[in-house]
C-alpha cells in the first residue's frame, strides 16, 4: 500500500526552528526498546484499559500511570520488532489493546498515516494539546488534517560515549570525519572497541546510516526527498553511497565488535555502559537504558557523528519519539483519548521528555534539557538538523529492506551498488 503527503510533504527546513529551535521528525523504530514487562498503573473503576509500548517508553509511563486515577490500566512492554508485529496484527484483527505504541510519520508498518489511513487509530484531534503543535511537525501527527498520535518530544541520533574510555585514550569528541576515524584509530590502538554494534537487533542496523546522511545528502542537496518523490533522485546517486562506503570502511578498519550481526542491542549497551567499548552510534531515546547499565550514569555522554570533512557540512538527524494512539475498535476508546490527553498536558510532555532525556514538543518554564543534548542544540539552531530518513519514504517496506541490506552489508553478503538498488527498487514500489 502507496500512501504519500502530497501537499503535507515535509519541507526538512521547513520542519526546525520550532519547539524553541528543537524539531524534527520521526522516532521511527530507532526509538524502539528492548526490555519487557508489566504494569499496572492507575486507580478508579470501570474497565481497566489494556496498553502495550515499546521498553523506551516504560519509565515515563509507569512514572504518569501512578498519578492518573480516572482508570486501571494492564501495561506491558515489548520490544520493537515484537511490537511492530504482534500489535499490528491485533490492529488487523480488531483486537488491538486499548492504548498501544504508534510511530510517526510514515515509514513503518506500525507508522501513524499506515495505520491512521486504515481506520485503525482514534481521532485526537478535539484534545487541547493539538492546538500546540507546531505546523512543521503536523505530518509527523497528522493524517488528512486529523491528529492520530501522541508523542512528548523531539530525539536525536548521534555517538553515546564512555568519557573514561575517551579521557584513556587521550581523545576527545571529533568535530569531522577524520578526526572521527583518527578518534576510532587511537581507541583501538588503548585495546578497546572504538564502536559498539548490535546489528542483531534489527532496528539498531540503521543508525549510522541515519547518523551520516544528513552530512552526505541533506547538507548537498536538501531538496532530495522532494527530488525522490518526483522520481529525479535516487538511493544509487547520491550521498547515500557515500554513507554506505563510511559504514563499511569502519567495519573494514576494525572499529566495529567482532561479528556485528551477533550482537544485541542490550550487549552493545553493556559493551559502552562498562567501558568495553568507547561508543555506540544510538539515539538518545535510549540513553536512560545506557546509563542503567553504567556503575555512574555521569560516565556517559553523547555527540554528534561528524559525516562530512568540513565541519561546517556537518549536519545530524533529530526526530520526534515514539508515541501512543488509540484503538479505534476498541471497547474504552473514550477513556482511552482521555489518558493521551491527560499525557497531553504540559507537565506530564515535560515529565516524559525528561525521563527518555529528548526535548519536549512544546516548552515551558519548568521543561528540562538533557546535557547531553546540548552540543545538538546549535546544530538545530543552525537549521543543519533534518528528520530521521523513513518518515517521509512512500511506503512501510523501505526500512525493513534498509535493515537487511544492513545485515548483509556487514555479512559480506551483497556490494554496496547492489544494497542500493534494492532500496530503489523498494522505493518505487505502489
Amino acid at each position: 500500500m502507496t500512501s504519500s503527503y502530497g501537499t503535507a510533504a515535509l519541507s526538512r527546513r521547513g520542519f526546525l526552528g520550532l519547539t524553541g529551535g528543537v524539531a524534527a521528525m520521526g522516532a521511527l523504530a530507532a526509538c524502539g526498546g528492548t526490555s519487557g514487562g508489566s504494569s499496572g498503573g492507575g486507580g478508579g473503576g470501570g474497565a481497566t484499559l489494556r496498553l502495550v509500548a515499546v521498553a523506551d517508553q516504560q519509565k515515563p509511563l509507569e512514572l504518569l500511570l501512578k498519578e492518573y486515577t480516572k482508570s486501571k490500566f494492564s501495561a506491558s512492554y515489548a520490544p520493537t520488532d515484537q511490537v511492530q508485529t504482534s500489535v499490528r496484527t491485533q490492529l488487523g484483527a480488531g483486537n488491538a489493546p486499548d492504548v498501544h505504541v504508534v510511530f510517526p510519520g510514515d515509514g513503518s508498518a506500525m507508522s501513524m498515516a499506515q495505520i491512521a489511513q486504515a481506520g485503525l487509530l482514534a481521532d485526537l484531534s478535539d484534545q487541547a494539546w493539538t492546538k500546540r503543535i507546531p505546523p512543521g511537525l503536523k505530518p509527523a501527527f497528522q493524517k488528512d488534517g486529523k491528529t492520530f498520535l501522541y508523542s512528548a518530544g523531539s530525539s536525536v541520533i548521534g555517538a553515546i560515549y564512555n568519557k573514561k574510555v575517551f579521557q584513556e585514550a587521550g581523545v576527545e569528541p571529533p568535530t569531522t570525519w577524520s578526526e572521527f576515524l583518527d578518534v576510532c584509530e587511537k581507541i583501538k590502538k588503548k585495546g578497546k572497541v572504538p564502536i559498539a554494534l548490535g546489528a542483531q537487533t534489527q532496528w539498531v542496523t540503521q543508525l549510522i546510516t541515519y547518523a551520516l546522511v544528513p552530512s552526505t545528502v541533506y547538507a548537498k542537496n536538501p531538496k532530495f526527498d522532494e527530488q525522490m518523490r518526483a522520481g529525479s533522485a535516487s538511493f544509487a546517486n547520491s550521498g547515500w553511497k557515500d554513507a554506505f562506503d563510511m559504514y563499511l570502511e569502519l567495519q573494514k578498519r576494525g572499529y566495529f565488535n567482532d561479528n556485528p550481526n551477533g550482537t544485541t542491542l542490550e550487549q552493545q549497551t553493556s559493551m559502552v555502559a562498562t567501558g568495553k567499548a568507547a561508543m555506540a552510534i544510538q539515539v538518545s531515546a535510549v540513553l536512560p537504558d545506557f546509563r542503567k547499565a553504567a556503575s555512574n550514569a555521569d560516565d556517559l555522554d553523547m555527540f554528534p557523528v561528524p559525516g562530512a570533512d568540513d565541519a561546517n557540512q556537518v549536519w545530524v538527524p533529530a526526530g520526534v519519539v515514539v508515541g501512543l494512539g488509540v484503538s479505534a475498535r476498541g471497547k474504552n476508546v473514550d477513556e482511552a483519548k482521555a489518558f493521551l490527553e491527560f499525557l497531553g498536558q504540559q507537565q506530564n510532555m515535560n515529565r516524559w521528555a525528561e525521563a527518555v532525556a529528548c526535548v519536549p514538543l512544546t516548552r515551558d518554564s519548568a521543561s528540562k534539557i538533557d546535557p547531553v543534548l546540548k552540543s545538538f542544540l546549535p546544530f538545530i539552531d543552525a537549521n543543519k538538523a533534518v528528520p530521521f530518513m523513513d518518515q517521509n519514504w512512500p511506503n512501510a517496506e523501505i526500512q525493513p529492506a534498509h535493515f537487511a541490506v544492513v545485515q548483509e552489508l556487514l555479512g559480506g553478503r551483497t556490494t554496496v551498488a547492489k544494497a542500493l538498488a534494492k532500496l530503489d527498487e523498494t522505493y518505487r514500489k505502489k
